[in-house]
């Protein structure tokens, strides 16, 4: 695949693109839907931008995180820097240049959740319509990987030939096409969730929703995945132990939700 479109002389990411043209279209989808719902669009759109620049850290943090071993290990050798040029600013590209979707999603719902708090909006009512447009936008997100040859699959030999990625270790080998299959599946998520917002089923528990239904499906596709340097702890990688740990605690949410739920019933009769 060809990671950069050539325009008027520019050079342009191909994952950019795909990316901007995800925020466009999730975006568009939610501005419609939100007169479905208690929101107020403008609301809607400041949630997502402190949602956006939640998911901006998240995303570049937990990058961080996986990478510090590198980080250590070119810290620890003084020699090895300056044979390097190693700067201040390299070595910050190095650890935070860049990102994982599980944090990004994970500082993306914290920001729009302290946005919704701090304004006392109604928080399931932004919560439902933004867990129909995450899947969405990851969708385009997928494809702009594919393309990029980024989030690359395992050695298939039916699969794409990447000649131009910019990660060496995904060139001149065939691989499967594990951003496409994730990309459906997104799509897939989104239009179940779509049903269920438009017939209100489970209304106020739809991030819930997405998650039991995203995270065991990124659990069984990064057994696809090629690219272990993300981290791989006890033969699981990252986004599989974080995948875990999101289930477990959705699973403890709802048990605590329907236990509180059942103890103010019983008082309401009482």
């Amino acid at each position: 695949m060809i990671p950069n479109l050539s325009l008027f002389g520019k050079e342009i990411s191909f994952y950019a693109l795909m990316a901007i043209a995800g925020i466009l279209v999730a975006g568009t989808v939610l501005y419609f839907l939100a007169s479905r719902r208690r929101v107020v669009r403008g609301e809607l759109l400041h949630t997502a931008l402190t949602a956006g620049g939640g998911a901006l850290i998240g995303s570049h943090f937990l990058y961080a995180l996986i990478n510090i071993p590198l980080f250590v290990a070119v810290i620890s050798s003084p020699e090895g820097i300056l044979q390097n040029g190693w700067d201040l600013l390299s070595l910050v590209l190095l650890v935070f240049g860049g990102s994982v979707f599980y944090g990004g999603l994970l500082g993306g719902l914290a920001g729009g959740y302290w946005y919704a708090r701090h304004r006392r909006l109604e928080i399931r009512e932004y919560a439902d319509l933004f867990a129909v447009g995450i899947p969405l936008f990851h969708a385009f997100g997928r494809v702009g990987c594919f393309l990029s040859g980024c989030c690359y699959g395992v050695e298939w030999a039916p699969g794409f030939t990447y000649q131009y990625s910019l990660i060496e270790s995904a060139n001149g080998v065939s691989r499967f096409p594990v951003q496409l299959f994730e990309s459906a599946a997104n799509l897939l998520i989104f239009f179940v969730l779509l049903v269920c917002f438009l017939k209100e089923v489970r209304r106020g528990r739809l991030i819930a929703l997405y998650l039991l239904c995203y995270a065991p499906m990124r659990f069984i596709l990064e057994f696809w995945r090629g690219d272990r340097y993300r981290g791989i702890w006890f033969g699981l990688s990252t986004s599989q132990w974080i995948s875990l740990i999101l289930v477990a605690a959705v699973l403890v949410a709802i048990e605590i939700s329907r236990f509180y739920g059942g103890k103010k019933k019983t008082k309401n009769k009482a």
